[in-house]
């Protein structure tokens, strides 16, 4: 999907892919972050697009993010069809600052450019506004917290 120097995003298209996606999220979420184990994995999980970012020497994975459409999505945000969730997106410690996060998010957005979603919604930890706010996402609605930590809903048009 995109690369930068250093690392590649794409889709996650095996099971591998899947389980380093999962095991990305696991060492920020459930380890760093403290977020019961139960919480970080759902049932939206069997049916999202995942993405990846891999170090390109060695493949070593650098962060995971997911895609939401459909009833998925809707039941994130509000019930709109045509408005993807992005989700669940993770960078580990040795990658922060080195633009992964803004790929994987950019990844996310094409997939769901390419599914025919309009915008994209997503539920920020509240320390990560002015991540989002720079790729143009925007704020609505209260503070409400997930998994005991302060969130905001987001979201960005596509068109």
């Amino acid at each position: 999907m995109s690369s930068a120097p250093g690392y590649a995003v794409r889709v996650a298209a095996t099971d591998a892919d899947r389980a380093s996606c999962f095991a990305v999220r696991r060492e920020v979420f459930v380890e760093e972050q403290g977020v019961p184990e139960d919480l970080e994995y759902d049932a939206y999980d069997a049916g999202a697009v995942h993405v990846l970012a891999v170090r390109e020497d060695d493949g070593l994975p650098l962060g995971a993010g997911r895609l939401l459409t459909g009833e998925a999505a809707a039941a994130k945000n509000g019930g709109a069809p045509d408005v993807g969730a992005l989700g669940r997106l993770a960078v580990l410690k040795v990658a922060r600052g080195l633009g992964v996060g803004a790929a994987l998010v950019a990844a996310v957005e094409e997939a769901a450019r390419g599914r025919g979603m309009t915008a994209v919604d997503l539920h920020a930890q509240t320390h990560a506004l002015g991540f989002y706010e720079r790729l143009g996402y925007v704020a609505y609605g209260p503070e409400f917290p997930d998994a005991g930590i302060p969130h905001l809903a987001m979201r960005k048009s596509l068109a």
